[in-house]
């Protein structure tokens, strides 16, 4: 095999597809018959490629018998050149040399049946399968959606008791160098005994268990993994996770959805507005009524502030109390929703709510108004598309109520400034958490998308 000369078309699309690690150039050779073929292993079905092609081969006397044969498929391509030739290799097409004449033949690999519906970030519009929890199917799924040439592969395999197949992915074209070599060294230096999902992997990631932010998106949608492709970050798969982790990430990638692609521009700024007033809400809500009841009842109207007093009346603890006490119940009930079966979760969480709420008004244990507020920011919690940063958020405002606390609208102030500078000091693998993509790095992302 080593003095068989490869064709130099073959040659060069390895050297340009390179390194990613899905290419395969191989010669079938039977006495002096050889022929060529190249694939990409992740776009093809390996199957059909025996059946249709590898197999006749070795039941054919000559090339020119398997060449009459090749003319006669009838998913025979006409052949490209150049960048078609590359995008058609993508798209699950085999290249094969018969002596000096080429064809292009579609083979492609389109897995369907074994996918799973988005549980995670459902859409109205859109795609609504997600990702499988085998890593070919995987590669499969984007080489069907994001057909460049410049995507690449980079193969890894964990070190410990899992030794689980890991997979760098990104477009060579658009992807920043130093943050690809970031997440490389970190993986490479990962030193933990089992890793069984994405979502561990991006707890060791984090680069500190305390990391109350992740700097990672964990996401099962195929379309925000191409999207994000295309913008030039990285994104990492496990295999026997139906999961994906995409990096660098801004705070503000953890507020958009994928609806918002497949709206129109006042739809999409619409709801952007509603999320980032839901985020406000839900975090400086409850600390604000802690700032208003027991320090400064003079800022609200005289109206307002009398309401809120009124329904205090009978309630024997500080405010403080009052809202931590209930914001805990609230998380009880969110966590049962998630822990308990499906078909009973809804209606044990609704009754358990309204019961909860009722009894503990009448008993003056909470007021009306703190109920109001509890549902408030319940619902709003829910409005941040990625479920990572809700729960941060969550926490967070239990810091703010703290500060509230202990030195009223001040400490409220200085916990909102305290958390802006935290996240200012951020760093996503060596991006700026708080960066802000304005309109000139969209247009150089596209024009080096195009180059």
């Amino acid at each position: 095999m080593a003095n068989l000369n490869f064709p130099p078309l073959m040659v060069e699309l390895l050297e340009k597809f390179s390194p990613s690690d899905d290419t395969n150039l191989k010669p079938l050779q039977i006495e002096d018959n050889t022929v060529f073929i190249f694939y990409l292993k992740s776009a093809i079905d390996g199957a059909k490629l025996h059946e249709m092609l590898i197999k006749p081969f070795f039941e054919m006397k000559s090339n020119k018998s398997f060449t009459f044969y090749i003319e006669s498929l009838p998913n025979l391509t006409k052949m490209q050149c150049g960048e078609d030739l590359l995008i058609e290799i993508t798209k699950g097409y085999v290249l094969l040399a018969i002596n000096d004449a080429f064809y292009l033949i579609d083979i492609k690999l389109v897995n369907s049946m074994a996918l799973q519906q988005t549980l995670i970030e459902p859409t109205v519009y859109g795609p609504q399968t997600a990702l499988s929890e085998d890593i070919e199917t995987n590669l499969n799924i984007i080489r069907q959606r994001y057909h460049e040439p410049t995507l690449k592969f980079d193969t890894h395999a964990l070190k410990g008791k899992s030794h689980k197949t890991l997979i760098i992915m990104y477009d060579e074209r658009t992807v920043k160098q130093s943050v690809l070599q970031n997440i490389q060294e970190k993986i490479e230096n990962l030193d933990v005994p089992l890793i069984q999902s994405t979502g561990e992997l991006q707890l060791h990631l984090n680069g500190s268990k305390f990391s109350l932010f992740p700097i990672t998106i964990l996401t099962e949608r195929p379309d925000r993994i191409s999207y994000n492709l295309a913008a030039g970050k990285v994104v990492i798969m496990l295999n026997g996770s139906p999961q994906a982790l995409i990096a660098p990430v801004v705070f503000f990638d953890f507020m958009t959805s994928m609806e918002d692609n497949y709206h129109t521009y006042w739809i999409t700024t619409f709801t952007l507005i509603l999320r980032y007033i839901g985020l406000f809400v839900c975090f400086v809500l409850p600390a604000m009524y802690v700032a208003i009841t027991s320090y400064t009842p003079d800022i609200p109207r005289t109206e307002l502030a009398l309401t809120v007093a009124g329904s205090r009346v009978g309630v024997p603890y500080p405010s403080f109390i009052e809202v931590i006490f209930m914001l805990i119940f609230m998380e009880f009930l969110t966590e049962a929703s998630i822990r308990l079966p499906k078909a009973i979760s809804a209606t044990a969480t609704t009754v358990g709510g309204l019961i909860l709420g009722t009894a503990v008004t009448e008993a003056t244990l909470a007021s009306n108004i703190m109920i109001i507020i509890v549902s408030a920011v319940a619902i709003t919690s829910f409005v941040i598309p990625i479920s990572e940063m809700s729960f941060s958020i969550r926490i967070c405002r239990y810091l703010l109520v703290i500060y509230t606390t202990l030195f009223g609208m001040m400490g409220l102030i200085l916990g909102s400034i305290w958390l802006l500078m935290f996240l200012v000091n951020k760093r996503s693998f060596g991006e700026p958490y708080l960066k802000v993509y304005w309109r000139s790095d969209r247009k150089e992302l596209e024009v080096q998308s195009k180059r």
